[in-house]
């Protein structure tokens, strides 16, 4: 009788499953469920309706805010792109793989580069892969393509435990737009513009004193400068002078389809490629991670959203996002996927406030918290959204004030795919279910090191017993003009030298009640200060004692241009194609 029961019911279980997903509840019983995960780039916490922003339209995520959890206190590991996304890979703060720099060179600045993620590192796709999952990345990378040739993709994300990938290699520039003043390293390319006017004015002034009789020299001594000026000049602009081509290059798998992309549309091409996968693996189990070129700069926006926020491009960017967010959901919807989904939104760290054009800003907001992207200490460069949705298995509409890290993704989507983590190696992140779902009260982080490249900027303790986050500012950058939040002028905020500030004792804040680091505490306002000094203190010991020499993927000799290493879908150096005209068609 037992056997025929058992019987029965293994017939009748799909039945079951299909009647009781209606109400939301079949996801439960998911032992794998499909991950799709938004990462937004540059996207401030205060630029989201469910963060508070009132006049920019997030409904899509907001709606998944509502449907889902959402954490208030999600750090990224470092306020830059190539860094943070290193550690949200893998789950390791990206001074244990060598992606942080010790040199003002602080993210990868080109295709042809030889760093990267490297090989010895594991990333969750990886170990989705090994469990049966179907990986696609769509969009942007930013962590290296190759090593020693132009085709060995040592770093691509297929050599990371990707099956599919379509999109950027490299990361949105001011570059890649026409009529946009240069965006890598502008300040160098001035220099060297500048550089080379002198020799050529050098030359032309010897030139015409050796006509006139003015100047008593050789002509071979003319010939050796204008061969050194040229020379010199080759050398910087056969790399500067054509970064559309090199770094503004769309890629499915291993090879080039736009060189140089077609902004208007690069969306459209996104967003195709993104249901489309959802599509093919509907039966799943799938890993999706859909990774924004919105909202970097040059904020490219499609006619159909320009001019319609209350925030100029910027917001028009974000919108775009928000309505790209939505379409991909609703395909999961279309699929009957979406109680069987993982959903995650988060961005990469927080919005670029030095991203200007005159007095328009083209960077986001970062809300009631100090700083922007590339401070490695503040809140606003480190405090992003961060959203997480499985209809049926997490409470909906919950709000979790807890320390969480963008590192936390990689032990939690391993543990739902049913894997088992790295045991050769420090993994940093934590495993979110249990808070997620309300079965743990606290937050396992008790501490969060805050870095700025390679450079240890601040400390985060999380007291556990008395509910205080307390954070000690080691280093701080020196804003410009003084008091303006930023560093407006430099473009980016430096880790290190004189711009920035060494604090002895360190300036320390308790974020539970000065979430703003408004007000730093001292010996005198605070009766904890020496014992919460002293604790902090023997925790960056102890994390130091950690760390382990590892080769430096940004420095100076990996972050150059090499064209032995230039992607080209032509003979280099004649790198130009379309194979996506017969994809234009926006859905």
């Amino acid at each position: 009788v037992i056997l025929l029961c058992f019987r029965m019911y293994l017939l009748m279980a799909p039945t079951l499953c299909l009647f009781w997903n209606t109400f939301g509840l079949c996801a439960a019983m998911d032992s794998k469920p499909n991950i799709l995960l938004f990462l937004a780039d540059d996207l401030g916490i205060g630029d989201v309706g469910c963060y508070g922003n009132n006049t920019i339209r997030t409904p899509n995520i907001d709606r998944l805010a509502r449907e889902g959890v959402r954490l208030t206190q999600h750090i990224a590991a470092a306020p830059l792109c190539t860094p943070s996304r290193a550690a949200f890979l893998t789950g390791r703060y990206p001074i244990r793989s060598g992606m942080a720099s010790s040199s003002r060179y602080r993210a990868l600045q080109w295709n042809a580069g030889s760093g990267g993620l490297p090989a010895n590192e594991t990333t969750f796709a990886r170990l989705l892969q090994q469990q049966g999952y179907t990986t696609g990345l769509i969009g942007k990378w930013h962590q290296g393509v190759s090593c020693e040739s132009f085709n060995d993709h040592c770093h691509h994300p297929l050599h990371h435990g990707f099956d599919y990938f379509y999109g950027m290699p490299f990361t949105l520039l001011n570059n890649c737009q026409e009529n946009k003043p240069p965006g890598l390293d502008a300040a160098l390319q001035a220099k060297l513009w500048l550089y080379s006017q002198v020799i050529t004015l050098a030359v032309l002034t010897l030139t015409a004193g050796k006509l006139t009789g003015l100047i008593s020299i050789r002509w071979k001594i003319i010939a050796c400068f204008t061969l050194a000026g040229s020379l010199f000049f080759i050398s910087w602009y056969s790399s500067y002078g054509f970064v559309q081509y090199w770094n503004c290059i769309l890629m499915r798998n291993r090879d080039i389809t736009e060189q140089p992309m077609r902004l208007e549309r690069t969306a459209s091409l996104m967003l195709k490629e993104a249901v489309s996968f959802i599509k093919r693996n509907r039966h799943g189990p799938f890993l999706l991670f859909v990774s924004f070129l919105h909202v970097h700069t040059p904020l490219f926006t499609t006619a159909k959203f320009l001019g319609k926020s209350h925030h100029g491009l910027y917001g028009d960017n974000v919108e775009e996002m928000d309505w790209m967010v939505g379409k991909i959901l609703d395909s999961l919807d279309k699929e009957g996927l979406k109680n069987h989904t993982f959903t995650y939104f988060a961005s990469d760290h927080g919005g670029h406030l030095e991203a200007q054009d005159g007095s328009a800003q083209l960077g986001g907001w970062n809300g009631i918290y100090k700083g922007g992207k590339g401070m490695g200490g503040w809140e606003g460069g480190i405090r992003v959204p961060g959203i997480f949705r499985w209809p049926g298995v997490l409470p909906a509409g919950t709000v979790i004030d807890e320390p969480t890290s963008l590192m936390d993704i990689y032990p939690t989507v391993v543990h739902l795919a049913g894997g088992i983590l790295p045991q050769d190696r420090v993994i940093d992140g934590r495993n979110l279910v249990p808070l997620l779902r309300g079965r743990a009260p606290k937050s396992e982080h008790e501490f969060l090191f805050h870095y700025c490249g390679s450079y240890l900027h601040a400390v985060r303790w999380h007291q556990k017993d008395s509910g205080a986050i307390w954070k000690a500012h080691y280093v701080t950058p020196v804003f410009h003009p003084p008091g303006a939040g930023a560093c407006y002028g430099k473009g980016i905020c430096p880790c290190f030298g004189e711009g920035v500030t060494h604090h002895d004792p360190p300036l320390l804040f308790d974020l539970s009640r000065d979430p703003s680091e408004a007000k730093p505490l001292s010996a005198d306002t605070e009766p904890l200060f020496d014992a919460v000094i002293r604790k902090i203190g023997r925790a960056i010991e102890e994390h130091r004692r950690t760390l382990t020499p590892v080769p430096q993927q940004l420095s100076m000799y990996n972050v150059v241009w090499k064209p032995w290493l230039q992607p080209c879908c032509g003979t280099f150096p004649f790198c130009w194609c379309d194979k996506e005209s017969d994809s234009t068609q926006s859905l």
